[in-house]
């Protein structure tokens, strides 16, 4: 944990309260997208794991999604019962997650925001998440990820993910 961005240490804080130990990983050129942080990683592309913070019907949802699918506004609206979502700008981002876009952990978020995750993410193990910052990943299996970050499985990305 030492030598990590303060935003790293909250989000392997939290995880350690909950007994769980994660191997962040540090890439100073950045991690800011799917393929960057694929590159980084060394990994396919959908096996990152993008955390997407949308509004849906005026409250924040974070969709966890693969890196090589889009997420699907009118798919991830119904998922949680909304009728419209539209992606939340960067402050909202922040206010709900308590982390920056480009950073956005899967878990550790500083309000009680709802999550969903795509069933595509299940096609990789482990699968690779920001953990706080555009330069720090940790890999996790998929489900286990899912279930720390408390998170409804949800077919939110467009195209077919019966995989």
């Amino acid at each position: 944990m030492t030598g990590l961005p303060d935003a790293a240490r909250r989000v392997t804080a939290w995880a350690a309260e909950r007994g769980v130990d994660l191997d962040v990983r540090v890439h100073p050129d950045g991690t800011r997208t799917a393929d960057d942080a694929a590159a980084a990683v060394g990994c396919e592309v959908g096996a990152i794991v993008k955390s997407l913070v949308f509004v849906v019907d005026g409250a924040p949802v974070v969709a966890l999604v693969p890196g090589d699918r889009r997420l699907d506004p009118g798919k991830l609206a119904a998922a949680v019962g909304g009728g419209r979502a539209e992606r939340a700008d960067l402050e909202t981002v922040r206010a709900a997650t308590g982390f920056a876009a480009g950073g956005t952990p899967p878990f550790a978020h500083a309000t009680d925001v709802p999550v969903v995750a795509d069933p595509g993410l299940r096609r990789h193990a482990p699968v690779w998440a920001a953990a706080g910052t555009p330069t720090t990943v940790f890999p996790m299996d998929p489900d286990r990820l899912a279930s720390l970050a408390g998170a409804e499985w949800r077919d939110v990305s467009e195209g077919d993910t019966a995989e």
